[in-house]
């Protein structure tokens, strides 16, 4: 079960819209894919057969951001991640913005408004983890 104080603090950041989020607020999307991650089967699905490990740099933050997902478990954290599939770099309401639903994450690479080092084909599988999760969420938020 995603923990419903989770799901009002990432409603009030998207209210708020990413060009008022803080780096916390990825932290906070990150625990919530992990936690729908359990529960939700397309996501499971998504995941069951992923092994990628994704480093995030917001560049006007000065704060680093992993995920990595292997046979079907995901982890996240602050800092550096050891050999990382992709490496996306953006301000914080970019990448705030793409975790948040409010930004196509393809539009803004061909923008030239992240940039991605590394396996282009992770990095799209990670919009696709990015948009199941959106949906699931969602689907939750109608209930609160």
């Amino acid at each position: 079960m995603v923990d419903e104080s989770l799901l009002k603090d990432m409603k009030a950041a998207q209210d708020a819209g990413a060009a008022s989020a803080s780096p916390e607020v990825m932290m906070k999307v990150f625990s919530f894919i992990k936690q729908i991650s359990t529960e939700n089967e397309d996501l499971k699905e998504e995941l069951e057969d992923m092994d990628i490990a994704i480093q995030m740099v917001i560049t006007d933050a000065d704060k680093k951001h992993w995920l990595t997902v292997k046979e079907g478990a995901l982890e996240f954290g602050e800092g550096n991640v050891d050999n990382p599939s992709f490496t996306m770099s953006s301000t914080l309401e970019v990448g705030a913005g793409i975790l948040m639903g409010e930004v196509d994450a393809t539009s803004a690479y061909m923008a030239g408004d992240i940039t991605v080092e590394g396996n282009l084909q992770d990095a799209m599988a990670f919009q696709e983890i990015i948009e199941l999760a959106l949906e699931a969420y969602e689907d939750l938020i109608e209930d609160l």
